[in-house]
């Protein structure tokens, strides 16, 4: 089955926990703090494999998540990095949040890009020890891993793209320029997934995608709709293939203004691209009166007539999509860079149910203390006041015995200060 857009939930693992430990060698005297550092926690790196043309595999599997790092050790003994969740896709995967934003655009074989970091391990006591403080009972939890969903897009990765109606001869066409060997039939859509060729005898090779035929109202879902427009995206070239047949029964000048109009509605950016007007069943009585009429309505644009079966046409077609491709570059994805740090730094005072809460960047390093463990949580609160926060809530006139909130940890504002339960 061809699947070509999935949405799947991506956890990346913890950082293992720092450490608290001591040294104690029997002649050693004392020894020190000697807590380890806790081992960083795996992260799910998207790689790129060329024998996949589907995704598959990944809507049968939507959640993936990595293993936590191991906790730091005595002796100064690191904990163990959590081993990567490698997860395979198909060249031309683009990878989207969910807001849209594209995170990344896999396109070559091998390459591999990092969706959800892992989290960093927690320092060990050892980090902890200065001339004030030179037994620290103080350590780090593992910073928390990212989470997210996300949403995957294919995109064939071809530089020339066929549209026109159902049976306007894309799939012939396709069949005959490459080793392509899609469905044949004389009924509307035979073509129900992309296809995908390789040309080869016109200078440096290029890809032609073949996507199922459009009609009128495929933009609002009528018919196959134009979900597979989105596999030209990619492309640098359209052949725009309007059927000169008069058995059909069709106007070639209305096919075609109705193609263009779907394509535009689409995508504008996707119709402004490079395009041939391609008149095709040349072959067939009575197709020279409807190549007249499609000439004279798109005048003063070319119109290239071509017949896949008789392969008039093809050369003179093939050579100038060539030059075509030579002077237009390929289009350009932006993506957007994940970083685990806050974009914003500072803090804030917020309402909470049972006080006010302290929002910021310093809910990071609340998300890495060990609560519970008293030295931490004082070591915690020193953090606090070296930041200003106690400033904020003089200025912010909090009243007394108020209950403030920050990360899993809970303080009082009494007599001025944050203090500990």
């Amino acid at each position: 089955m061809f699947v070509d857009e999935v949405k799947i939930f991506v956890q990346a693992g913890k950082g293992g926990n720092g450490a608290v430990a001591f040294r104690r060698e029997k002649y050693i005297p004392n020894g020190g703090p000697a807590g380890g550092d806790g081992g960083r926690g795996g992260s799910i790196v998207f790689e790129v494999d060329p024998g996949l043309n589907t995704l598959m595999d990944l809507r049968h599997q939507k959640h993936y998540r990595a293993q936590d790092g191991e906790p730091g050790g005595v002796n100064n003994m690191y904990g163990r990095d959590a081993e990567d969740v490698i997860v395979r896709v198909p060249p031309g995967t683009i990878v989207r949040s969910e807001g849209g934003e594209v995170i990344a655009d896999l396109t070559h074989p091998g390459q591999r890009e990092t969706i959800a970091q892992g989290g960093r391990g927690g320092k060990g006591n050892s980090h902890f020890a200065s001339s004030r403080h030179q037994a620290p009972r103080v350590a780090e939890r593992g910073q928390p891993g990212q989470a997210l969903w996300v949403k995957l897009e294919l995109n064939l990765l071809a530089d020339v793209g066929l549209i026109g109606f159902p049976n306007a001869g894309k799939s012939t066409l396709i069949s005959v320029i490459s080793q392509a060997k899609p469905k044949i039939a004389d009924y509307p859509f035979t073509t129900l997934v992309p296809n995908l060729g390789v040309v080869t005898h016109y200078g440096e090779p290029f890809a032609v995608a073949d996507v199922p035929g459009l009609i009128e109202g495929a933009h609002l879902g009528t018919g196959l709709g134009d979900t597979f427009l989105r596999h030209l995206n990619r492309t640098r070239v359209l052949l725009h293939l309007v059927d000169m047949d008069p058995q059909n029964g069709r106007s070639p000048v209305n096919d075609y203004q109705i193609i263009h109009h779907e394509v535009e509605a689409f995508s504008p950016e996707l119709a402004a691209r490079p395009r041939l007007i391609v008149a095709t069943k040349m072959d067939m009585v009575g197709s020279e009166e409807n190549l007249e009429r499609l000439r004279a309505r798109v005048y003063p644009e070319t119109v290239w007539p071509i017949s896949s079966l008789t392969r008039n046409g093809l050369d003179t077609l093939m050579w100038e999509v060539r030059k075509v491709l030579d002077r237009t570059p390929k289009p350009i994805f932006q993506r957007q860079e994940r970083v685990l740090k806050p974009t914003v730094r500072g803090f804030a005072l917020e309402p909470h149910e049972s006080g006010m809460r302290i929002v910021g960047d310093v809910e990071e390093r609340a998300g890495m203390t060990l609560w519970g463990n008293r030295d931490a949580e004082k070591y915690f609160l020193e953090y606090l006041r070296r930041r200003g926060v106690e400033n904020l809530l003089r200025r912010e006139h909090v009243a007394e015995d108020t209950i403030i909130a920050v990360g899993e940890g809970t303080f009082y504002w009494r007599e001025g200060q944050l203090v500990l339960e």
